[in-house]
């Protein structure tokens, strides 16, 4: 089995170095290039085995909230949104 060629930190460092992609395709085309680079293929494999932290989110949402006034919902879908004439931070995905 080949070791990994990235972990969370290097795509972690890049979404707060990225100022416009966010692409894993982007990722791995600004990694320093050497012999064993990450190709987009590992750091979606590195993603996608990483499993999801509720608990790091909700420390990081719970200061945000004024608990008991109205709800809290993640929607990190790209679906289109045909009625909505602008939804506030929801930019168009190219």
């Amino acid at each position: 089995m080949n070791p990994k060629r990235c972990d969370e930190y290097d795509y972690i460092n890049f979404l707060v170095a990225a100022q416009k992609s966010y692409s894993c395709l982007e990722a791995s085309r600004v990694q320093p290039t050497h012999a064993h680079a990450p190709a987009h293929d590992a750091i979606t494999r590195c993603l996608h085995s990483m499993n999801p932290d509720n608990d790091a989110l909700w420390q990081e949402a719970e200061p945000m909230l004024e608990k008991g006034k109205g709800l809290l919902v993640l929607d990190d879908s790209t679906l289109d949104k045909p009625y909505a004439q602008k939804i506030p931070l929801v930019y168009r995905h190219c």
